[in-house]
């Protein structure tokens, strides 16, 4: 669903920026110098929207633009013409995942027609914040519908409002998911950055496999206040860019107290200018850990390279081997389930009075009653096995939360990291992205670095580490909790070495390789 924008100014057009490929840091110099304007900027991104997400090579990464989006560029200008600049973001479009609120005129679905008419006319205090450092709210993205926790067969990026999002790197492949939307957009320069949640791989997962820096903080850094919940020990927006400049700058503006989520209460006195200090030497002489999980030999022979990198950016590399965590996906599994309801119960009774699902149990009933639109390739198998918990008052919750958590945390991240003497953890991300299959869902394959850090609730940053077969892949920086600023250093010291982000080129397909054809 795009909204109709008027048709550029002649002044406009002469000082719209070539956005494709632009560095967040580029246009925010360009706007503070005067060579562009925020209008024209968010121009020219509604103008690439509309030429290549539901025309061109049809991403249908964007759900909708939002219809204030010029008028919020205008503001922005005459401010810093009245010599009014809120900081490096003043005037740069952005785009926000459709889990997260905002009061432009836009409703906040989670993907899913229950929600079409939730226009929430308030913004999620992330949104709140990057609105008060300058940033123009562009528009939302699509996602897995309800972000993924509906069905064990699901395939990421559809949702049944905006259809199946495609990877801009081959259009037959999967976004990952949930922040899919988000992921397509910003690779394919939709907007300077964006805007993903991650329950368990949400913001990593689709960045990693549209070639983009995505950051899922230490649970506590950011709001997570009118976000269309899974669960409160796991949730967190976090940023997703084309570097990992990028992403330091608009972190940076997300960080902050919240004194509706307890976790945040302490954010403020973390909240920095994480890009100021980056460095090129960031990696020098510093211990990381190296996993090296199973993988194909494409992928392994890319790794190894890419730990060459690490090493010329004066890494210590030693090899370190994850433990046996027997139990612990099943029980964060237990956690989501029962969190799932009491927190989408909690969302829900908050909602406009035009919301008629005021339950998860109103949410299946509306899915079964639209099967055809909501339902027409996959059930909603785990909405109703979370349905049929007792919730966060369920006896077997804080058990399953406890061991969940101490496997993550103390067995697992903090043990090998205490074991290799480390800074932090290296790995690739995952695999690389698969066919979106309509039939039989996601494929996952090779390796997934999300799920420790995720239940742990530990900063976790993927970088670009280039392409394997045509395909985006990315490598993947684990550290304790609050380390956002040195992952992001490592992350940026690799990078600068790598230079590995290539940008998409909107494939039909992947190379099928030369031996699929035989030698005759």
């Amino acid at each position: 669903m795009l909204a109709c924008v008027a048709m550029p100014a002649t002044a406009q057009r002469r000082s719209a920026p070539q956005v494709e490929e632009l560095p967040l840091a580029d246009l925010a110099a360009m706007l503070a110098s005067g060579r562009t304007t925020s209008e024209a900027a968010t121009r020219a991104y509604l103008a690439r929207i509309a030429a290549m997400d539901r025309a061109g090579p049809r991403l249908r990464s964007v759900i909708a633009v939002n219809p204030d989006a010029i008028a919020q560029a205008r503001a922005l200008d005459a401010e810093r013409r009245a010599g009014r600049i809120r900081g490096p973001l003043h005037g740069v479009p952005i785009l926000v995942k459709d889990n997260i609120e905002t009061r432009d005129r836009m409703p906040t679905t989670a993907g899913s027609l229950a929600l079409k008419d939730n226009f929430a006319n308030r913004d999620a205090p992330v949104v709140a914040r990057l609105r008060a450092a300058g940033a123009v709210i562009l528009g939302k993205t699509n996602l897995s519908e309800w972000a993924n926790i509906r069905s064990t067969a699901s395939m990421s990026g559809w949702s049944a409002v905006g259809g199946l999002v495609r990877n801009p790197y081959a259009l037959d492949r999967s976004s990952c998911g949930s922040s899919s939307g988000t992921g397509a957009a910003v690779s394919a320069s939709f907007a300077a950055a964006g805007l993903g949640t991650e329950t368990d791989g949400s913001v990593v997962c689709p960045s990693s496999m549209n070639g983009l820096v995505g950051l899922k903080p230490t649970i506590g850094m950011v709001s997570r206040t009118h976000i269309v919940p899974i669960s409160h020990s796991q949730d967190t927006a976090g940023p997703m860019a084309r570097s990992v400049r990028d992403a330091a700058l608009l972190f940076g503006a997300m960080v902050g107290n919240d004194p509706a989520d307890a976790t945040t209460l302490g954010a403020d006195a973390r909240r920095r200018d994480f890009a100021a200090g980056l460095s090129p030497t960031a990696l020098q002489g510093v211990r990381v850990g190296v996993l090296r999980p199973k993988m194909g030999a494409h992928l392994s022979a890319h790794y190894a390279a890419t730990l060459d990198a690490l090493r010329r950016a004066g890494a210590v590399l030693v090899d370190v081997t994850q433990p046996k965590l027997d139990g612990m996906g099943d029980a964060e599994f237990e956690v989501l389930k029962m969190e799932l309801k009491t927190d989408l119960n909690a969302y829900l009774a908050t909602t406009p009075a035009a919301v008629k699902t005021r339950t998860l149990a109103d949410v299946i009933a509306f899915n079964r009653a639209n099967a055809g639109t909501e339902m027409p390739y996959f059930a909603q198998e785990i909405f109703d096995m979370a349905d049929k918990t007792g919730g966060t008052d369920d006896p077997a919750y804080k058990a399953a939360r406890a061991k969940s958590l101490r496997q993550a945390s103390v067995e697992g991240i903090d043990a090998m990291l205490k074991t290799a003497n480390a800074t932090m953890l290296v790995a690739p991300t995952y695999g690389m992205p698969w066919l979106s299959d309509p039939v039989y869902g996601d494929n996952f394959q090779g390796p997934s670095a999300s799920e420790l850090p995720a239940i742990a609730g530990y900063p976790h940053l993927t970088v670009p580490m280039g392409l394997v077969d045509g395909l985006p892949v990315g490598l993947s920086f684990i550290g304790p909790k609050w380390s956002e600023a040195t992952l992001l250093g490592a992350g940026y010291a690799y990078e600068q070495v790598a230079r590995a982000r290539i940008a998409p080129r909107y494939a039909a397909t992947a190379p099928a390789g030369a031996g699929l054809e035989g030698v005759r």
